[in-house]
Order: structure tokens, then sequence, then C-alpha cells
């Protein structure tokens, strides 16, 4: 059981199990319903691993029809559901519930369409990120959104926490890159939103559905955007004797007009990691190491590979290099995007944050985090998507030594107020799960907190939908609407008020 306060479990759910186990593998035949412990325990958890809990059932649909039947049975029967894609979230998004059944969409497996005329290519959820790439590369296309996590994570899983990677800076996040959906509600029926065309009319349904973390539906189909590859890529790696120098750096290029291909940032630590683990050729006598990618016509990149080399060298670098081939840059890559498994081989256990702040507070954000690194007596080693402020802090604790989970947790939520503090956001990619959940008082106002639940009950009303997630406090639905007073009833009486 998670030491994060979830919602308690339905009794009467619980004693019902042999009956929704029965109804679901009706409508879910063969091996698409487990039920049994130990092989339910490979869903316990996702990436967030500190935090575990066994679901009620878990079923393994392959059609939306199974899909719409599923959600739709467990609306009629008021059992929550929380839908699951590879279970990369780092958030706690997919943690099960003890009352709910866990939704996993990792048989919708298929590339369903590739449109190279508009640019679009038509897949089912459990996709990995990479797949896409992989589908359309050999006709020199890419889909840009690429976390580290590309390999495993799923495009559903993207759509649900709006995820990044390294060119999100230039290309744009999952929101940017997604054109349209296939989903099914919480009462079974199935809608669809956008499709190949630019835009839609009406309300922008699609970017409330991308980063919505399985609260208001489930996405049985995407459609995305894919980009022809840049006749040119090439990488600068450069070394500061201080991250506040690289943190000024990076705020030189962009208020120069410059908009790199990718432009990420490790400290000391993660630099000695990811050197350790890969072998990439990174100086070892420097405190943060940057490195930028600008892509474009051949001309272009060497221009601008001078003028970032300028500004690096007008902010102390003290190590330059720039990649000559393709094989070099992607060398330089290898060892960020082995960064988090890197950093695993130093550390037992680690957390990995994420929040973003404005560019121009990353020096005092630095800084600042050492202070509570030495507050909370743990290390940290930190990895940034630096061109957008997006900050992946990895906390080192070793969960076997009594009180330095609870040390990471805390350290990790001051470094989250820390963000909010300079004007920044609690997440940038991860999402808000249990992980975020109770800091979000921190950054929203009641009223804001109860605003965002409104969406969740035009989509939700019963609240079945990955409960206990994003909200530190769930209000019933009928308490949001305006409480109108006839003769002296309330509506609703025989709901509890918080």
């Amino acid at each position: 059981m998670t030491a994060i306060a979830m919602p308690a479990p339905d009794q009467a759910v619980l004693a019902r199990r042999q009956e929704i186990l029965s109804a679901l593998q009706a409508i879910v035949p063969g091996e698409g319903v487990i039920h049994d412990e130990r092989e339910m325990r490979a869903y316990e958890t996702d990436a967030l691993t500190a935090y575990r809990q066994l679901p009620l059932i878990v079923v393994l649909p392959e059609t939306v029809e199974q899909v719409s039947k599923v959600l739709k049975y467990c609306h009629d029967n008021d059992v929550k559901v929380v839908p699951r894609g590879a279970g990369t979230s780092l958030s706690g998004g997919a943690l099960p519930l003890e009352d709910g059944v866990l939704l996993s969409m990792m048989k919708f497996n298929r590339v369903l369409d590739i449109d190279y005329d508009n640019r679009a290519v038509v897949v089912q959820p459990g996709v990995t990120n990479l797949g896409i790439t992989h589908a359309v590369e050999y006709e020199g296309f890419y889909y840009a959104p690429d976390p580290s996590s590309q390999i495993a994570c799923s495009i559903g899983g993207n759509i649900a926490e709006n995820s990044g990677g390294v060119h999100c800076l230039k290309y744009g996040l999952t929101t940017n890159n997604v054109l349209g959906l296939e989903m099914v509600l919480v009462t079974g029926e199935v809608i669809r939103l956008g499709g190949k065309h630019l835009d839609s009319e009406g309300y922008d349904l699609l970017a409330l559905m991308t980063g919505s973390e399985g609260l208001l539906g489930v996405v049985t189909e995407v459609t995305v955007r894919i980009l022809q590859k840049p006749e040119t890529a090439r990488a600068l790696l450069i070394g500061f004797p201080t991250s506040e120098d690289g943190g000024r750096c990076v705020a030189d290029i962009i208020a120069a007009g410059i908009i790199p291909g990718g432009m990420e940032m490790m400290d000391k630590p993660a630099i000695h990691a990811a050197e350790d683990f890969v072998n990439a050729g990174y100086p070892r006598d420097v405190e943060a190491l940057l490195i930028v990618e600008l892509d474009g016509p051949e001309r272009e990149v060497d221009y601008l590979i001078g003028r970032v080399e300028e500004i690096a060298r007008a902010n102390q670098a003290s190590h330059v290099r720039i990649s000559e081939s393709e094989e070099e840059r992607m060398t330089f890559w290898a060892g960020r995007k082995a960064a988090f498994p890197a950093v695993g081989r130093i550390s037992p256990d680690y957390l990995c944050m994420d929040g973003t702040i404005p560019r121009r507070e990353l020096p005092k954000v630095l800084a600042r985090m050492r202070e509570l690194a030495e507050k909370h007596g743990l290390g940290v080693a930190n990895v940034f998507h630096a061109g957008d402020g997006n900050l992946h802090p990895l906390i080192l604790y070793d969960a076997n030594k009594p009180g330095e989970l609870d040390a990471a947790e805390a350290f990790g939520a001051d470094i989250l107020r820390l963000c909010v503090e300079v004007g920044g956001v609690l997440t940038g990619e991860h999402g808000v799960g249990i992980e975020k959940r109770d800091l979000m008082t921190d950054m929203f106002s009641e009223a804001d907190l109860k605003q965002q639940q409104r969406v969740k009950c035009a989509f939700d009303q019963k609240h079945l939908l990955n409960p206990g997630k994003v909200f530190p406090v769930l209000h019933r639905c009928a308490e949001l609407g305006k409480m109108h007073v006839h003769k002296g009833q309330l509506p609703f009486p025989d709901i509890p008020r918080f």
C-alpha cells in the first residue's frame, strides 16, 4: 500500500469482485482478464515505483467495442477504472486502485495508416513513441516528441501526460503534434476529435484531452503529425565552470533569437554518471554540460553554430566541441538519453522530479537546489530540457534506510514549490498523478481547482475514471454547481458536505 492517501476502497465493490470478474470475462474472453494476485503484480505500480497497490482486476481489451462495453459496465455498476499504457508514468498516474479495474491498452499496438501526402500517421494507443518514427523513417520522416523513455512509452500515455522530450523546444510537446483522437467516454460512448486536417471547428477538446491524465476518457486511436528530417543537424557539446554560467548561456541563446532543435543541460553528478555508462566523451572537469543541436539548411546551421559558440565563450565556456559527423552527433546525445538509467547505477534509488521554470531563473534555482540538498541531506543529479525550462532533478536516496524516502519526498516537494515561487509550474511533461497531487494548492486557489473539477464532471459525473489522481480534494459534481435553495431545501440533501 502507498503512504500517499488514496480514496478509501468501496467495500461493496470488493464484495462483488466475483460478480464483476464474471461480467468482464464475458466481455473480454480468453486471457483478456487477469485476476490472479501473482499475475497482477506486474501491474501494481508504474515508473514511480516507490508506490505499489494491487488492482481489483486487470482487463486487456483488443477492440474498441470491448473497451466501450467494459467502460459502460463499470459506469452502470459504479466500478472505478484506471486506464494504463506502458506503465512508464513517473508521477503515479497509472497506480491501480484496490477497488478499481485496471484497463491496459497495450494490445492496441498497430500502425493503422501512413499518409505521407498529409504528413500524418494513424496508430493505436499502445504503439510506442519510437515505433512511430521507425514506421516512417525509411521515407525520411519522423515523429518529433521524443521523451527519454521513447523506446518503451506508448503514444496513448504520451497524450495522457502531454510528454515532451529533447526536441520539444523547437517542435513542440505532444499537444502540438497530435491531430486527432478516437476516444471512449466512461459511459461507453465512442467519439472522435480532430483528424488529419489542420484544425477543427468548435471548442478545442483535442487540446483538453492531451494532458488529461486518464481522467476524462480512454484513447483508442491517435492521429499524429510527422515531419521530414532536416537537411542537416549538428550539435555542440559545451562545458562550463559553474551551473550558473550554463544557465545564463541558455537564456542568452534564446534571447538572441536562436531556437535550437534541442538544448539539454546536465550538472556534474549527471555528467559523470552518463560518461561512466556510455563513454560519450563528455568532459569531466566541468560543473555543467550543455548540448545544443541546430538543424535546418546546411548554411544556416553552420552560421548558427558560430553564433552559439560566441555566446558560449561569452558565458565563460571552458570546453566547446562541435560534431563533425552524424555518428559524433548521436554520441553526444547517447549520454543524455541514457542519463536516467546511468544515475540508477550511482544510487540504490532515486526520485525523478519534473517542474518548469522561466529560463531566466535557472541560475537562481540551481543555487537554491544545492541549499535544499544540504537541508535534506541527500544528493541530487540534474538533467534539464534547458531551452524550455523543464527541470528533471534526480533525488538520490536509499529506500532501505529508514526515513530516506520521506526525506526524498520532502526534498522534491521543496523543489516544486521553488518552481512555483519563481513563476513556474509543478510539471512540464510527467503530469500530476499522485506525486504532485497534494501540491496543487501551492499553485492553484480553491476556486481554480473547483473550476477544473467542473470539467472533470462534464465527462465523468460519477468520478469513476482514475480517481485519487491530480485533485487533492475531490468534490462531488452536485456541489460544484450553483447551489439554489428552494423552500429552505438544498439540492441532493443525501450527499455529505465536505
